[in-house]
């Protein structure tokens, strides 16, 4: 069972691609997902929280600058480039708030694996993904009611409502049953990336069911904004990181945590509160980022390889 599990997550890209081409040819077999979106990233949130512990947030006391530098460039350097991607494309309105909810969600969970394989400091980015986290049912509207309110109308208090029961609610509710019930959650931590991947697959497909019209004439326009998007929040946040004299495993946790987003939580709010297109962002985000971190992480490991080579050949001559 859990090489099954593994083999799952490990190809979660792959299932993403399949499954979009099935929502595009016979739509209707994910339309039904539709009034699950919420409850399925509930559900992904939910298994986050049972892999935290209390003991996990005393990291924000013992380092608060470094948590507060990571979520300051979270919630400033994907937001921003956002903005400055949605007007340098002249987006349509549908399509511009979907890029601007992917810049202002928080850190997504796939940043602390991609942050382990790159041997980057994974304290760190569970830190700042908690934090981004806890802040989002209050920036993360904020952010989207300031940078796009003036495309469509946004109900801030109700999107925040949203966030609060789909984000916060579920993650609390996980740590706590993990506090309480340890061993069991030991027994089922196995299974919980495979859920996950199995949700966001499915609302994935959904946003592509659902908005297949609009992938087949703005999805080469809105996969070269993603890929931009992603590539200019790892770039950003790696210089951040420099700027602010980190260690090289702080700048890669730093920079890993800005430019993976929680695309699943903008998609979901794409859906629930504007409409299927401006969840294809979203969608396309939650493919390429975990293509795009995996890239960076073999890259710092060979870059790493590489330096301990140089450093050993000396000595051996």
């Amino acid at each position: 069972m859990k090489k099954f599990c593994n083999l799952m997550v490990d190809n979660m890209a792959v299932l993403v691609v399949l499954v979009s081409v099935v929502a595009v040819i016979w739509p209707w077999t994910l339309t039904w997902v539709g009034p699950w979106v919420a409850w399925m990233l509930g559900i992904v949130m939910f298994g986050m929280g049972m892999t935290l512990k209390f003991d996990d947030f005393r990291l924000l006391a013992k380092r608060p600058w470094e948590v507060f530098l990571g979520a300051l460039a979270q919630f400033t350097i994907m937001p921003a480039v956002a903005w400055l991607l949605v007007k340098a494309f002249h987006l349509p309105p549908e399509l511009a708030i979907g890029v601007v909810l992917v810049g202002t969600c928080p850190g997504g969970t796939a940043s602390n694996v991609i942050t382990y394989l790159a041997k980057g400091d994974v304290a760190l980015s569970v830190a700042m993904t908690m934090t981004t986290t806890l802040l989002a049912p209050i920036v993360t509207p904020g952010l989207t009611w300031l940078l796009a309110g003036a495309w469509i109308d946004i109900s801030l208090t109700a999107m925040m409502i949203s966030i609060a029961q789909m984000v916060l609610a579920p993650v609390i509710l996980g740590l706590l049953v993990n506090h309480f019930f340890g061993d069991t959650v030991k027994k089922c931590l196995p299974v919980l990336p495979l859920i996950s991947v199995v949700c966001i697959v499915l609302l994935v497909g959904c946003v592509v069911a659902l908005s297949s019209s609009k992938l087949l004439t703005h999805g080469l326009l809105i996969a070269g904004v993603v890929v931009c998007h992603n590539a200019l929040g790892l770039a950003c946040g790696y210089i951040f990181g420099r700027v602010f004299h980190l260690t090289p495993p702080k700048v890669r946790a730093l920079a890993i945590e800005v430019g993976m987003q929680n695309s699943g939580l903008a998609a979901s709010l794409a859906v629930l509160y504007f409409s299927p297109a401006a969840a294809i962002p979203g969608a396309i985000f939650s493919v390429w980022h975990n293509i795009s971190g995996s890239i960076v992480a073999n890259y710092c490991v060979r870059k790493d390889n590489s330096n301990t080579t140089a450093q050993i050949e000396p000595k051996a001559a």
